[in-house]
């Protein structure tokens, strides 16, 4: 193997899924996979689905032994992943999953997640204009979150392109694992199965301020996003719905030809056939995005549909393609493309 890998929060479900990752990729070794409580337990106690690591146990957290990997993923709940990447070596290669890292603006992080900023990191979203030159020569990545991931992809070719106005309305649901692994009442069997809900809405949603500042900074100018996530009754995936005015002038032809334009070459991007819509299903369990894109000529308004797999390209996928650029290998080592069917 060429490279050592530690995960820390490796008992998570984003955790669960960079094993799962981990165990194909070809040039990366797994050698530490810890844990806060499940220390000591079988891997596959809380991960069944890994067979290949039974007979391994969840290591504790400690700086000593993460800090011995050539790259260290960060697996853990917002706000905890600040103190340990302090303690990390320099030479080592940290991306965080959570969210410490990944605003820049030390008023949003305190209004939307409490407690001092600990600063910004390089941004870890490969598809943004000029973002794999910065990752590659980063040794510290902020993954995205996996609602920002979505609907900043569905976004960004109409704002580097200067086609739609700057304000924008999301709605996107999301499967249950994107709450986390902790038991909810709201998240039973028996109050999630049949039923959508909505939660956090009127700009509350932590991810609010992080798709504007994605989306400003391609647009040049300040973009406000209003976003509504809902609660849907699937384990995994993210639909993404965006509505934006088309600036003055600004046909279907010319925002087709964008999409086009920027995903033509992106390995995880897919921007599907005219009246081929995105699934999450279609996602399931692959690093990939789909795309599609429609003029609204009645309202006139650009109204594009996005989705992935939130635990994969919205969260570990996404933290294992980083690693792979900052590390110099083949983009695409160890992350599906296709996903699972039926």
């Amino acid at each position: 193997m060429g490279h050592t890998v530690a995960v820390a929060g490796a008992s998570g479900y984003a955790g669960g899924e960079l094993l799962r990752l981990l165990a194909a990729h070809p040039d990366l070794e797994l050698v530490v996979a810890s844990a806060s409580s499940n220390a000591g337990q079988p891997i596959i106690s809380v991960h069944p689905h890994l067979a290949q690591l039974a007979g391994r146990v969840f290591a504790p957290t400690e700086v000593r032994s993460l800090g011995e990997a050539d790259v260290v993923f960060l697996a853990l709940p917002h706000g905890q992943s600040a103190e340990l990447a302090t303690q990390l070596p320099d030479t080592a290669v940290v991306i965080d999953i959570g969210a410490d890292f990944r605003l820049t603006d030390p008023m949003a992080w305190e209004r939307f997640y409490g407690g001092s900023h600990a600063g910004s990191w390089t941004y870890g979203l490969p598809e943004l204009p000029g973002a794999r030159e910065l990752i590659k020569a980063s040794k510290r990545i902020a993954n995205p979150g996996c609602y920002v991931t979505t609907a900043t992809l569905a976004l960004a070719p109409l704002f580097a392109n200067d086609l739609a106005e700057p304000d924008v309305v999301v709605v996107a649901a999301s499967g249950t694992t994107g709450a986390g692994r902790a038991a909810k009442p709201h998240l039973m069997a028996s109050e999630i199965m049949g039923s959508m809900s909505a939660y956090k809405v009127g700009g509350l949603h932590q991810h609010t301020p992080e798709i504007e500042q994605n989306l400003s900074a391609v647009s040049g100018q300040a973009v406000t996003v209003s976003f509504t996530p809902l609660l849907a009754p699937m384990p995994r995936g993210i639909l993404a719905t965006c509505v934006v005015r088309p600036k003055p002038g600004v046909d279907a032809t010319a925002v087709r030809s964008a999409f086009e334009d920027a995903y033509a070459n992106e390995p995880f991007v897919f921007l599907l056939p005219e009246a081929s819509w995105p699934q999450t299903a279609a996602t399931l369990g692959s690093n990939s995005t789909h795309v599609q894109v429609a003029f609204d000529e009645h309202a006139h308004q650009i109204v594009v549909v996005a989705a992935l797999d939130n635990l994969t390209k919205g969260a570990a996928g996404q933290a294992l393609q980083n690693a792979n650029i900052v590390l110099g290998l083949d983009e695409t080592a160890g992350l599906p493309i296709a996903g699972v069917a039926p």
